[in-house]
């Protein structure tokens, strides 16, 4: 007839300390991955944040983080061009420009330049009308080829602001 499996139903087995478990089941798999920790899942860090200098008040504030370091990387918060009291700035040149200079002064925070940044994603108020003047202030701080990946979108609000740009780039 076959070899004997078990004294009960044929599929237990006797796992580490003598408790009989049973294969295809749930007591089965936590009895032994409690036996054999080492493949429990990872608990989750805490998030290793990156404030520039001067400004961790106001991303308090508003409650979250400006740049999370992150397996080998950095996921930087959209950056809008905000004056040092949050408001934004009224022309869209300058906007543009502060908005590249608060960015930067995460990456900074972080021991990156933007030659780090891998991926970029801009978020444009009505971008038939501002595309060109924000393109226009992109060379200023995009650097060299190799470029990193970019995805616009036009956006119909942003809190006042007519430019966000957020970034992930690989630590050093």
């Amino acid at each position: 007839m076959g070899a004997q499996r078990g004294p009960l139903f044929g599929n237990e087995e006797q796992c580490c300390a003598d408790q009989p478990v049973y294969r295809n089941s749930a007591p089965f798999y936590s009895a032994w991955i409690t036996n054999h920790s080492s493949l429990k899942e990872p608990s989750m860090p805490t998030r290793d944040v990156v404030f520039p200098a001067g400004r961790q008040a106001l991303y308090e504030r508003n409650r979250y983080s400006p740049a999370v370091r992150s397996n080998g990387f950095l996921f930087v918060s959209g950056q809008v061009g905000s004056r040092e009291d949050g408001s934004p700035e009224p022309d869209l040149t300058a906007q543009v420009r502060l908005a590249f200079s608060n960015l930067n002064a995460v990456l900074h925070a972080a021991g990156c330049t933007f030659d780090d940044v891998v991926d970029v994603t801009m978020f444009v108020v009505n971008p038939e009308a501002n595309f060109e003047t924000v393109w226009s202030v992109v060379p200023e701080f995009w650097g060299e080829a190799p470029y990193p990946t970019l995805t616009g979108m036009g956006v119909s609000w942003l809190y006042g602001f007519q430019f966000e740009i957020k970034v992930v780039a690989r630590l050093p």
